[in-house]
């Protein structure tokens, strides 16, 4: 779990550092607009955006609280992978060591206790 905790914070890092990077040297509109006229752009978007979706899927599944995880794939679809990093980051401390409570959030309980039957 530590080596999980790493990495994440590195992600939650390197993402703070690239969005800083990028709102004060870029220009969002010119800049995206540049991108999305390049095929190998479009690409790389709709690649990003899958990810986005998969990973939103997760966090929809994991969550118990349907308002808290539209927050969550809000942030995911505006923040990206900060926001996926900062989201794994509260998970992996909330599971407390636990993978299982890592993964399956609050449908662990229900799962253990089917497993026991």
């Amino acid at each position: 779990m530590k080596v999980a905790k790493a990495i994440a914070w590195l992600g939650a890092i390197a993402m703070t550092a690239a969005l800083y990077h990028g709102f004060k040297n870029g220009d969002f509109f010119s800049d995206g607009s540049l991108l999305l006229s390049n095929p190998w752009g479009i690409v790389s978007m709709v690649d990003l955006y899958t990810g986005f979706v998969l990973f939103s899927m997760w966090i929809v599944f994991r969550e118990s609280n349907k308002l808290t995880a539209a927050v969550w794939v809000v942030l995911m679809m505006v923040l990206g992978f900060f926001a996926g990093s900062v989201y794994v980051l509260v998970a992996l401390y909330k599971s407390k060591g636990s993978w299982l409570d890592f993964y399956l959030g609050h449908h662990k309980a229900r799962l253990m206790e089917k497993a026991k039957q």
